[in-house]
């Protein structure tokens, strides 16, 4: 007798899902599948096929066309496991509610069944729940119970998951070192060949992402390259939209901003509909490559397109506001996304040194000052190189508004090494515009051009046609006569509308700010220019042709002493900022 013809499909499908060939797998039972008298055999292939190619509603589906089985079948033990997959299944979509129903069953079945591997993953489930939950010390409990099982039945696929588990939650109580550790152990699996593809996927995913997390791009690139070699073979499945959207952010930030907008792309098209959350991300990935090229329209599309998801991306769209030049709405962004991640150390460090630069940009020191500070204490706690490197660079930016020329300057060296070593050019460059402003204000004009040469030709090797755009002496300005005595850009403004008769009053309306801070930013400018009144700081700003030489006699009013403030309301158009 020859076989059954379902039966030969199911054995067909099976050596496929062995080859990595998940579309075969999938169009060998689909018709199958969808017949009301279809095998275990047949819904379980099919399952796992319509999983690797991203059709999420079929997998469920059959999954749960499965449990029913097993259920009237009396088999509690596999009824229960199937139960536990569709946690997975729910969960991965973003259904919380539903998911945690398939867990409360799945935990019900299971509880009375013979000790085995499928405890384990249930006790996976837990820990990820537990940890979604912030109880970090359930999670823990859960994955070392399924650590201890998986390495007592020899299971590697359990083992590895409980490593990976094991470690997001080390990472999460502030112990980075030992975390990563746990991470390696785990995919020591996969370079052997030991696990299975969905594990290698969820392991390797997870370790990417801390690594972006925690800067150690050394370590992301070593398991990279073997995650690489893995996805290829997974062309059309879930992981591979997951991984390209860590490996984005790391490429994103070794300077490779073509690749990363490619790897971006391709998991905004391979997540949508299976993935919420990660598809959000990959917008949010590409709204902020597009917002370091300078495209601003290009990244308010592609963070619209993350908002849209559910996701708010920042801190780049409060970012891409600052560059837009709408300072209070960038200011308000950055606070609000900064109560909302309560909390989460390791998502506050992502956004606190945008806060410190939008705060200086706003003039809230204070603001920034607390910024700075918070983030100094998550670098002391997590120790990490890229954390630091922006601590350091946050606080060289706040010295530097507040006009510590030397602990600016000796801060914004040690970010400038780290960023160095960490082997990100854009914020090597960005902060060796900080260390060239700082020179300037010095009035050592020969190290402020040599930073800022340094820094435009890194801008220019990564197309960041903005930042170039917005560096001294990219307007035909050069930086000698923008750093007149070492004024800032704000006091080079300032100065202008000094000397064109403006009184306080009408300067702090025309910049936006408070009377108090045009006070501070004056008596600035005075101690820089050495001089002691209004009429001599016009004299030295038309000695270096920042106003007119020839006043109207209306303006000559304001060369007199400080307290002859001319009339409020004298016409004097808005200076261009030099720089």
């Amino acid at each position: 007798m020859g076989s059954h013809p379902a039966t030969d499909a199911v054995d067909a499908a099976r050596a496929a899902l062995d080859r990595y060939d998940w579309q075969a797998a999938y169009d060998l039972v689909v018709d199958d599948a969808w017949a009301d008298d279809a095998s275990t055999g047949v819904l379980e292939v099919f399952a796992e096929a319509a999983w690797w190619t991203s059709r999420l509603d079929d997998c469920i589906a059959a999954r749960e066309r499965l449990y029913r089985r097993h259920e009237d079948a009396g088999d509690v033990l596999r009824a229960g496991s199937t139960a536990v997959l569709l946690y997975g299944n729910h969960a991965f979509r973003g259904q919380n509610a539903v998911a945690g129903a398939w867990l409360a069953r799945g935990r019900r079945l299971l509880a009375g069944a013979p000790e085995c591997s499928d405890h384990g993953v249930l006790w996976i489930a837990e820990a990820e729940a537990a940890h979604g939950g912030e109880d970090v010390a359930r999670a823990t409990d859960f994955a070392e119970r399924a650590l201890d099982l998986g390495r007592r039945l020899g299971d590697a696929d359990l083992e590895a998951e409980s490593l990976q588990c094991l470690a997001r939650l080390c990472i999460a109580e502030g112990r980075p070192d030992e975390g990563l550790a746990l991470f390696d152990e785990a995919m020591l699996g996969a370079v052997e060949g030991r696990l299975s593809p969905f594990v290698v996927g969820k392991v390797y995913c997870s370790l990417i992402s801390a690594c972006e997390e925690l800067g150690d791009l050394r370590r992301a690139a070593e398991w990279t390259q073997v995650g690489s070699s893995w996805a290829a073979h997974h062309p059309v499945s879930a992981f591979p939209g997951l991984c390209r959207v860590h490996r984005a952010e790391v490429l994103q930030m070794q300077g490779e901003w073509a690749r990363a907008e490619e790897e971006a792309r391709r998991a905004s098209v391979e997540l949508d509909g299976v993935n919420r959350y990660n598809t959000a991300l990959s917008f949010k990935e590409i709204g902020d490559i597009r917002r370091r090229l300078g495209d601003l329209e290009g990244a308010s599309e592609a963070f619209r397109a993350a908002t849209d998801l559910g996701l708010q991306p920042q801190p780049g769209l409060a970012l891409l506001r600052l560059a837009e030049e709408k300072v209070a709405v960038a200011a308000r962004m950055i606070q609000q996304a900064l109560c909302e991640v309560g909390g989460n150390d390791l998502a506050r460090a992502k956004l606190l040194p945008a806060a410190v630069q939008i705060g200086v940009a706003a003039e809230d020191l204070d603001a920034a000052r607390v910024a700075a500070d918070e983030l100094a204490r998550i670098a002391r706690v997590y120790r990490s190189s890229i954390i630091e490197a922006s601590m350091s660079m946050s606080r060289g930016r706040l010295l530097l508004a507040e006009d510590d020329l030397p602990n600016a300057v000796a801060a914004l060296r040690t970010a400038l090494g780290r960023w160095r070593d960490l082997g990100v050019p854009y914020e090597v460059a960005s902060t060796q515009v900080l260390l060239g402003e700082a020179a300037r204000r010095a009035g050592d004009d020969d190290e402020a051009t040599a930073c800022f040469t340094a820094a435009s030709a890194a801008f220019e090797r990564l197309g960041a046609a903005l930042d170039v755009a917005r560096l001294p002496g990219a307007d035909g300005a050069g930086p000698v006569r923008a750093s007149v005595a070492g004024l800032t850009d704000r006091e080079v403004e300032l100065l202008r509308l000094v000397a064109a008769g403006k009184t306080n009053r009408a300067i702090a309306e025309e910049l936006c700010v408070s009377e108090k801070t045009v006070e501070r930013h004056l008596s600035n400018v005075f101690r820089k220019l050495g001089v002691s009144s209004r009429a001599a700081a016009s004299a030295r700003a038309v000695h270096h042709g920042l106003a007119d030489a020839k006043p109207s006699p209306r303006d000559a009013v304001a060369g007199g002493p400080r307290s002859a403030h001319p009339a409020e309301g004298n016409p004097s158009p808005r200076p261009r900022e030099i720089g």
